[in-house]
């Protein structure tokens, strides 16, 4: 552990003992002090413990870990990856300026701008109806794919459906087959386009779906495969599908999958939203990127966010981060952050291969506002643990007519924030139980149940709109945010062999339940948890 983290948490001790609240009777421009403003977005982080020694001590950290000189090969495509020795690029699909990005002394930019021309092409001739199914104009559009292949087109798609002027996204991922069938059930196979999305086309729940989905589509159209699109680097795995090349949009190895809704994957959204509001999603992101390369570090949102993170759950030594949009249409973006950041940094050993000496990313969850309050917002505000809460809303909502809705919605999302900080103090809750009628020791009992701790931190990201290009600014600054997190730990949050034990034991447990093979060696528990699975089947 460095001198700089040892100080950090002796000023997290005192800061702890000091409180928010104080903070802000200390000086009185604290909210534009610890706020930084960007292109429609305000990121408030002043509701935090941080102070200006703490934040500076902070930012030593981030320059002591190089985090710019990482920063600047990310960008270079350097083989940040070094795991797998792979580049880290998948901002060059954002990277609308067309400046060149070389990947092994290639610029991979021509191919970046001729896969988003055919992604464009494609699209328009989907959503005009050049191109249609055995039964006409296309209605329907079903995306195939798991993890990063599904949780970022699924969670665009519906925070932007008020943009939506296409035909309608459905998304199949588990390969439990009650989602393909509750998904396909309606639909009419003769107007349906199926995206499979996977890198490889092997992706054993991808792959299992796709078959399953052909099949159903066989029942009422002759040739299923003209109405499949592969998002593939494989074109001859997907042409024994039967998919033509003109049909597969690939991408290169330097883009993992949890990063690459801004190209093929997330062919879906530009149907759905048409390729001008893509390009808006582009640009956001674009945006973010010059903001997170060129911004003092103290002035730079992707980084601060960063830093507040590990100041709570390194330093502070908080264990969850609660994600709260007060939007519905944000309803999936927890569950995509929970990916984003739990598969990238939820490491154990340091890129040298050491055991990490603090504690690696943190659990993040969330759900979206008003809804959580009447669910786990008790523990957040009363509970033992503290959760500091990141919360997401926007100034306007869409909804003309409804603007009392937006308002209430507003009020809740700032209403939380402040009562965490403030809480209600024992005298406070004495006075309110008083007031009820209340004496005694009735009085004393029912007050120390209202009693809030409060001291409890949080950030706030609010927004003119959520619309295309703030979609992007969001989504590329978390991911940048990941990437300080990242680079500050001296892991890599771009491999995840964490996953894959799991799946070859899938594989051997298959085979075991197919009949195929025995659990002879495995431990009592797996096998007796077999043994009633097949006793239910037989």
């Amino acid at each position: 552990m460095s001198g700089g983290v040892a100080e950090l948490r002796q000023l997290a001790k005192l800061a702890e003992a000091r409180g928010i609240l104080p903070l802000f009777e200390e000086n009185q421009q604290r909210a534009a002090d610890f706020s930084i403003s960007f292109d429609g977005m305000l990121f408030d982080y002043s509701k935090t413990h941080l102070n200006v020694a703490a934040r500076t001590a902070l930012l030593d950290w981030a320059a002591e870990r190089d985090v710019s000189g990482r920063r600047a090969a990310m960008f270079a495509g350097a083989p940040i990856n070094e795991t797998e020795g792979r580049a880290v690029l998948h901002t060059a699909l954002r990277n609308l300026s067309g400046e060149p990005v070389e990947v092994d002394g290639r610029d991979v930019m021509p191919e970046v701008r001729d896969t988003l021309a055919r992604m464009q092409t494609f699209a328009e001739e989907v959503r005009s109806g050049g191109f249609v199914g055995a039964g006409g104009t296309i209605t329907d559009v079903i995306n195939i794919g798991i993890g990063g292949s599904h949780l970022g087109p699924d969670m665009a798609v519906r925070a932007l459906s008020p943009y939506h002027d296409g035909p309608r996204c459905h998304f199949i991922s588990n390969v439990d087959g009650a989602d393909a069938v509750d998904v396909l059930h309606g639909l009419d196979p003769a107007r349906v386009l199926v995206i499979v999305a996977s890198k490889s086309f092997t992706t054993t729940e991808t792959m299992t779906n796709a078959a399953t989905v052909r099949d159903w589509m066989a029942e009422k159209v002759e040739t299923p495969a003209a109405q499949f699109v592969a998002l593939s680097s494989d074109e001859e795995t997907a042409g024994q599908f039967g998919i033509p090349p003109d049909r597969v949009f690939g991408f290169g190895d330097w883009v993992g999958g949890r990063y690459s809704i801004w190209g093929p994957i997330g062919l879906s959204l530009m149907l759905a939203i048409g390729p001008e509001a893509f390009t808006d999603f582009l640009g956001g992101a674009e945006a973010m990127d010059r903001h997170f390369r060129e911004a003092e570090p103290a002035e730079n949102m992707p980084m601060m966010l960063a830093l507040t993170g590990l100041w709570h759950h390194q330093i502070m030594g908080f264990p969850t981060r609660a994600v709260l949009p007060y939007d519905q249409r944000l309803s999936k973006l927890p569950a995509y952050l929970q990916q984003l950041e739990m598969e990238s940094n939820g490491k154990r050993v340091a890129l040298s291969g050491e055991t990490l000496d603090m504690p690696s990313g943190p659990v993040v969850w969330g759900e979206p506002g008003t809804n959580g309050q009447h669910a786990f917002y008790q523990l957040i505000h009363q509970g033992t643990q503290v959760v500091p809460c990141e919360f997401m809303v926007a100034a306007q909502g869409h909804e003309a007519g409804l603007g009392h809705h937006h308002t209430l919605l507003v009020a809740n999302c700032l209403a939380q924030s402040e009562a965490l900080m403030r809480g209600r103090s024992l005298d406070e809750a004495r006075a309110l139980m008083a007031e009820s009628g209340l004496e005694a020791d009735e009085l004393e009992r029912q007050a120390r149940h209202r009693v809030f701790p409060g001291n409890r931190p949080s950030v706030t990201l609010i927004y003119d709109r959520l619309n295309p290009r703030r979609l992007g600014q969001i989504v590329a600054l978390y991911e940048h945010r990941v990437f300080v997190e990242g680079a500050i730990l001296g892991i890599n949050s771009y491999d995840q062999w964490g996953v894959e034990l799991g799946k070859l034991l899938a594989q051997e447990l298959g085979a075991v339940l197919s009949g195929e093979a025995n659990a002879q060696d495995k431990d009592s528990s797996t096998r007796q948890l077999v043994q009633f699975v097949q006793n239910w089947r037989s």
